[in-house]
């Protein structure tokens, strides 16, 4: 282990054992946060978010094509997620990485538990054309908890598609490019990313916090139904019965105070 990451190591354990944080945040405290929609002019839906110096931005960019065989009448939804070198030195370019994957997963999974996007609504004639929505995660700054930023990037850029009004004839689908329909969202999602560290478990852990984690874990929250949508652990150190439900009870407790960066 190197000299710096030891000696921050225990710097940031000790202050955490004293209930505080190195940023000087309570342990249910989150970073400054910041919506920008719109931010991508050839996409049909965009946003940019920053969370502390973290930063994401995600397009949505809708397609035709034809939906699978057990869900004829059910649109089609596909998130991508590209770490870009410039926002931290341990990104490179090349084939997607295990993180990449895994932010783009956990971000798929809670959009599609909690039933956030009426994917029905996007099928155009039953069997033969459906709406496709890809969903573009673009990583620009790397200051930690990347899953949380992308899912409000996601959220906003959701929020803020449109789609032409699209109608089947002859075979054929025909686009009213004067006539849009918003994207049907029924839900919101508050993604809530804790770290544990020694015996403290802090939310929305910084660069600094998630490099000495001993144990992470995300949890999905619905807005309207007040329900868990998904979970993702990570880190190598189980975690108690008593730490996932407080994790999950502050989850809840912070989830309108999220959400409301998104009205």
């Amino acid at each position: 282990m190197k000299v710096v990451p030891e000696i921050s190591r225990r710097s940031i354990t000790r202050l955490i054992s004293e209930g505080k944080r190195v940023d000087g945040r309570s342990f249910d405290e989150r970073r400054d946060i910041f919506i920008e929609p719109n931010v991508i002019s050839k996409a049909e839906g965009s946003a940019r978010v920053k969370l502390g110096d973290t930063q994401v931005i995600v397009g949505v960019k809708p397609s035709i094509g034809e939906p699978f065989a057990d869900t004829p009448d059910v649109g089609v939804l596909m998130t991508n997620c590209e770490l870009l070198p410039m926002a931290a030195p341990e990104f490179e370019p090349g084939p997607p990485s295990p993180e990449s994957i895994e932010l783009a997963r956990v971000v798929d999974r809670g959009i599609r538990e909690s039933q956030l996007v009426d994917l029905e609504k996007l099928c155009i004639e039953e069997g033969k054309k459906v709406w496709m929505l890809f969903i573009d995660i673009h990583v620009i700054d790397y200051d930690g908890n990347l899953f949380d930023a992308a899912n409000l990037a996601v959220m906003a850029a959701l929020m803020n598609t449109k789609l032409p009004i699209a109608s089947y004839v002859d075979d054929e689908v025909v686009l009213d490019e004067e006539n849009f329909m918003e994207l049907p969202v029924r839900d919101k999602l508050a993604l809530s990313t804790f770290v544990k560290i020694g015996d403290g478990m802090v939310l929305d852990p910084s660069l600094d916090e998630e490099e000495i984690l001993d144990a992470r874990i995300t949890i999905g929250v619905t807005d309207k139904g007040n329900n868990i949508c998904s979970m993702q652990k990570g880190g190598d150190v189980p975690l108690t019965r008593d730490e996932i439900l407080d994790a999950v009870h502050m989850a809840f407790t912070t989830k309108d105070d999220l959400l409301r960066y998104l009205n």
